[in-house]
């Protein structure tokens, strides 16, 4: 079981809520599968060559894939803006130091 996400922090110290304690008892008494929490496995699935007789929680629970997912073209679309933008801001900052030299 993998229940780091199941805390609230408080100052420096993690403290686990009554909602935390009832999830991961839950899971553990309906011996139940959740993604990216919990997955049962059988002592022989634990200690086989296959998985080298971890216990490591992450050769179990898979972790949720949190990163942002960014669309390039959109991105490449918007940095292409952003530097025409700049160019005329440019042009127009020239334009007014011009105009102050006479």
């Amino acid at each position: 079981m993998d229940a780091s996400k199941e805390f609230v922090k408080v100052i420096k110290n993690n403290r686990l809520s009554e909602e935390n304690i009832r999830h991961i008892v839950l899971a553990m008494a309906q011996w139940k599968d959740e993604q990216y929490f919990s997955h049962l496995v059988s002592n022989e699935g634990v200690g086989s060559k296959q998985n080298n007789y971890n216990l490591s929680v992450f050769t179990y629970v898979e972790q949720e894939d949190i990163l942002e997912k960014i669309d390039i073209v959109k991105l490449n679309v918007k940095i292409v803006e952003i530097v025409a933008r700049e160019q005329v801001l440019r042009e127009e900052i020239d334009k007014i130091i011009r105009e102050i030299e006479g």
